[in-house]
């Protein structure tokens, strides 16, 4: 069956097409596909995978057209982003000068 890993780097993104067997895991498929060989900051107990979208566990069994990811590690609390936003951009808090 027609599978494909894809993995966004921010600097060097890959996407591999594999044909794999029925029964194939989201392990055996990213190992297969050689994008561990290729970087070496993927580490599968720490970055999240998923098929399509949604996180999925290592065991999930794939089905004829998935696209496994592999997710970069969440490096900002997406809770804090806008806040660190809005006080680069210069309004600080809110409060004003006086």
């Amino acid at each position: 069956m027609k599978i494909s890993v894809s993995y966004a780097h921010p600097e060097k993104p890959a996407w591999v097409r594999l044909d794999v067997e029925e029964g194939c895991t989201l392990r055996a498929a990213i190992e297969r596909s050689g994008i561990l060989g290729r970087y070496e900051d993927i580490d599968l107990t720490r970055n999240k995978v998923g098929v399509f979208g949604k996180i999925k566990p290592l065991d999930t069994v794939l089905a004829e057209g998935d696209r496994v990811e592999i997710y970069q590690p969440i490096v900002i609390d997406p809770k804090t982003a806008p806040r660190r936003k809005r006080a680069e951009a210069g309004d600080g808090d809110g409060a004003e000068e006086g």
